[in-house]
């Protein structure tokens, strides 16, 4: 088991967070951000028509939009929480989680969980609140929903289950990592039979029933002579091939990690902060610089890079067959060939940051802004 360390407390959490934050948003001072790279014109080599747009309210947090089967679930900064039908746009249901939101949504298509800013885990089913437990730290990822559990990970790197149906506290996990945490999306899944998170630098499986630690894999070692220069969490999106897991460690690596083993496929240098994505050949990454990079699966070789859309703020990408899909902090989503990071198609929404990394769902694109506004579009 890992030992456990006093948790943070809530005034001394917060002034961490603002720390890392100011090295996140450090070039985009009007004065010292460099100039996004030019649009190119736009030759449509890839058809793609608008299918529907919703609002569901601003966003302020580093918001995740979960996907079950034919029904995409997202959530407002007020905690405004909304399902809709992938095929039309349908609102199926909405609900209010009676607060500000640090984290979501989480779902298994039964139930959707998301965590206030007053650190509050609510949990909805069906548009109407099921139960909610008060967490001892801040959370910014959303929560795991799986198994007839719910579970979450902290800002003080704890991981803790609870009974879905009731609220119950199950188990605690609890493990000592650096002064400073991410303001954004960690890593929380569910591999097979294993619960796996990024606590600090480690991608770690845990047994989902009693939260004891089957295996650790160092995804990165932190360096620098400050806490900041020494944050190395694992960020989400990550990419999943079967028992192939291939996360971003915060300003410091990419790999792979063998989940049935436990084991460090490959580690190799890179200097971003959102997540990864990828199939059984390639896994892509958008660098904080900008450039997108292609590295292959097998054993981390870098395949090619552009830096065609370099210093737009990217969010994390997103494979759809031949292209990938990124959005920007001009509300534009940009269809690149996965063969050399080309220019096949751009996409508008409403001129604001896209802050939740595009989605696929029932074969439909899907992605939304900080307004508020969700966009699907659909393939000719």
């Amino acid at each position: 088991m890992l030992s456990s360390r006093q948790f943070v407390t809530r005034p001394a959490l917060t002034a961490v967070l603002a720390a890392s934050l100011v090295f996140l948003t450090a070039c985009s001072s009007s004065s010292g951000r460099p100039k996004p790279a030019e649009l190119q014109p736009v030759v449509a080599l890839v058809g793609v028509k608008p299918a529907w747009s919703a609002q569901i309210g601003a966003l302020d947090f580093s918001a995740e939009a979960q996907v079950t089967g034919s029904v995409v679930t997202v959530a407002s900064s007020r905690g405004q929480v909304s399902a809709l039908d992938v095929s039309s746009g349908r609102e199926l249901w909405r609900a209010d989680a009676k607060g500000e939101l640090s984290a979501g949504v989480g779902g298994d298509g039964q139930q959707a969980a998301v965590v206030t800013t007053e650190n509050e885990l609510v949990v909805l089913a069906a548009g109407r609140e099921l139960w909610r437990q008060k967490l001892s730290a801040q959370v910014f990822t959303a929560p795991l929903v799986a198994g007839g559990r719910v579970f979450v990970l902290a800002a003080d790197r704890s991981v803790q289950a609870f009974d879905g149906q009731t609220g119950r506290k199950l188990w605690s996990q609890q493990r000592p990592g650096e002064a400073l945490v991410l303001q954004q999306p960690g890593v929380l899944m569910a591999v097979r039979d294993t619960l796996v998170v990024g606590l600090s630098s480690r991608l770690t499986g845990l047994n989902p029933s009693n939260g004891s630690i089957r295996w650790e894999a160092p995804l990165a070692t932190p360096r620098g002579t400050n806490d900041v220069e020494r944050l190395v969490d694992l960020v989400g999106r990550v990419s999943r091939v079967d028992d192939s897991v291939c996360a971003r460690a915060f300003q410091a690596a990419i790999g792979c990690v063998q989940t049935n083993r436990g084991t460090v496929s490959w580690s190799k240098p890179s200097n971003g902060y959102v997540g990864v994505h990828g199939d059984a050949a390639t896994v892509f990454s958008t660098e904080g610089d900008g450039r997108l990079v292609a590295w292959r699966r097998a054993d981390g070789e870098r395949l090619w890079s552009s830096d065609r859309l370099q210093y737009r703020r990217l969010t994390a990408p997103l494979l759809l067959g031949r292209s990938i899909a990124i959005g920007d902090d001009a509300g534009f989503v940009h269809l690149l060939s996965r063969e050399d990071g080309s220019l096949l198609n751009r996409l508008s929404t409403d001129g604001s940051p896209i802050v939740v990394a595009p989605v696929l769902a029932d074969g439909v694109l899907i992605v939304v802004t900080r307004k508020g506004g969700v966009f699907a579009f659909r393939p000719e």
